[in-house]
């Protein structure tokens, strides 16, 4: 085990992909991960089966979707442990029991909006819930430059951004959240930063000093108050993959956006300390953080020969 981060903000890892998969099963890549009220894990993968569940101790207790996702992105726990479900690749959001049976859908399926229409969906990429009444928040995502509110009903309410670099638009609207005051987090990938919004859309404050913000996760599960954890991707280019603090790494703040802690400090790899990609970011009731990397994507298909990296980590916090 390597130990990451300071103070309160101390964790375990081992580096080795997280979760018992039966035997033959492969995740091929972890999209996302989301942990429901009973700390059952959702891995949410491109492999055999794209809804892996588990208990916090890695043991399987049911798998799903083999029939109905295109390619996996986002998953979200509402408040009543509905499981919501982001397809990229059908421009889809599915509602679905903790069990993978569909109750609602956002979108419809391989009918995506045209390219930075502002209409949903093109290429959705995450889903938020405010638990104070069930609003969904989507981020859309890689071909538009969105976020839509909907209330619990599936009803639009409101949308806002614009491609962009100024306050309230976006350059890859890749992850979102909610806190417990309905505040809205965005993680504006190639813009570097997040940007905090108020339930109406309205800019409130953005953070930076970043690398590049792909993932942002709420929460205040075995801490004394609400944080966020972002997780970040490889921000350098080719010459300097040996760089220091440049991602991939996770990043805690307060909401303030003050960095509280950092964890790993080298560049992507396979030793314990290290990330490849860090694409989603869930906490369990003890505060332990899972993360889900899409290794495959960024870093696995591009070697010689290909293969399939580690893309799922449990930090075991001890602080």
């Amino acid at each position: 085990m390597v130990r990451l981060g300071e103070g309160s903000f101390t964790y375990e890892v081992s580096g080795e992909n997280w979760g018992k998969l039966p035997d033959g099963w492969v995740y091929k890549e972890a999209a996302d991960v989301a942990v429901d009220s009973k700390d059952r894990v959702y891995v949410y993968n491109r492999g055999t089966s794209p809804m892996v569940v588990y208990d916090t101790d890695g043991n399987v207790l049911t798998s799903w979707g083999a029939d109905i996702f295109k390619n996996p992105h986002g998953v979200t726990a509402g408040p009543d442990d509905s499981i919501y479900c982001v397809d990229n690749g059908d421009s889809t959001v599915r509602k679905m029991t903790p069990e993978g049976e569909v109750l609602m859908t956002l979108g419809t399926p391989g009918q995506p909006a045209p390219k930075m229409s502002g209409r949903p969906f093109s290429a959705p990429t995450q889903v938020a819930i405010d638990n104070r009444n069930g609003d969904i928040y989507v981020a859309d995502g890689y071909s538009n430059a969105r976020v839509h509110k909907y209330d619990a009903d599936g009803k639009h309410i409101l949308s806002w951004g614009e491609s962009g670099t100024s306050e309230g638009q976006f350059n890859i609207v890749h992850n979102i959240d909610t806190d417990s005051e309905g505040w809205v987090y965005v993680a504006d990938r190639e813009n570097h930063r997040i940007q905090v919004f108020s339930s109406d859309g309205v800019f409130e404050a953005q953070w930076v000093n970043l690398s590049r913000s792909a993932a942002v996760h709420l929460s205040s599960a075995g801490q004394d108050s609400e944080v966020a954890y972002v997780g970040e991707y490889f921000g350098g280019i080719g010459s300097n993959d040996t760089g220091t603090d440049i991602g991939p790494r996770l990043t805690i703040h307060d909401k303030n956006g003050n960095v509280l802690a950092r964890l790993s400090h080298e560049t992507f790899g396979d030793q314990a300390g290290r990330f490849w990609a860090p694409h989603g970011i869930a906490t369990d009731s003890q505060g332990d953080i899972y993360v889900a990397e899409v290794s495959w994507a960024e870093f696995g298909r591009n070697l010689d020969p290909p293969q399939e990296l580690r893309s799922m980590q449990k930090l075991v916090r001890i602080g």
